[in-house]
């Protein structure tokens, strides 16, 4: 009789110790669905960053082993999709303008921070890189604007 007794009560321990068991199991099994679809997720997500990156990805070539953006110079471009797409929304921003521009104003217009003057100074870079180039005409009191397109050309 006793053995009997035994055997139930391993039994009813193993009982329990298996429900415990699929419990686990199926906390283990919602967790893995859950990681599953946040790998998606961002797997999605690189994708698409990717996809965002190329489509932006500027012309660039290697000078002294590092990356350098290609601005091309006005004449050697048909038109300013030649650009890169920062340096086109500088562009704009200096059309859209009634007058000669600061580089100031035109990092508020992308949101830049202009009280701090060291964030300013990349966005100066790339404008004098467009004067240099033909796209803007930088005045003598560091002011800029756009320069026409010639006549006769694809632009009016």
């Amino acid at each position: 009789m006793q053995e009997r007794q035994w055997i139930t009560a391993r039994r009813s321990e193993l009982d329990a110790l298996a429900e415990e068991l699929t419990k686990q199991v199926q906390e283990v099994q919602v967790e893995r669905d859950e990681l599953a679809i946040a790998e998606r997720v961002l797997n999605r997500l690189a994708e698409q960053a990717q996809a965002d990156a190329e489509a932006a990805a500027p012309v660039s070539a290697k000078v002294a082993g590092r990356a350098v953006l290609l601005i091309p110079h006005r004449r050697d471009a048909a038109d300013e999709s030649a650009l890169p797409c920062d340096y086109r929304r500088i562009l704009a921003i200096v059309r859209e303008a009634d007058g000669p521009v600061q580089v100031r104003a035109v990092g508020e217009r992308l949101g830049l921070d202009a009280s701090v003057r060291g964030k300013l100074e990349p966005l100066r870079a790339k404008m004098t890189k467009l004067a240099d180039r033909g796209w803007l005409h930088k005045r003598g009191d560091g002011r800029f604007t756009a320069r026409p397109w010639p006549r006769g050309s694809l632009r009016n």
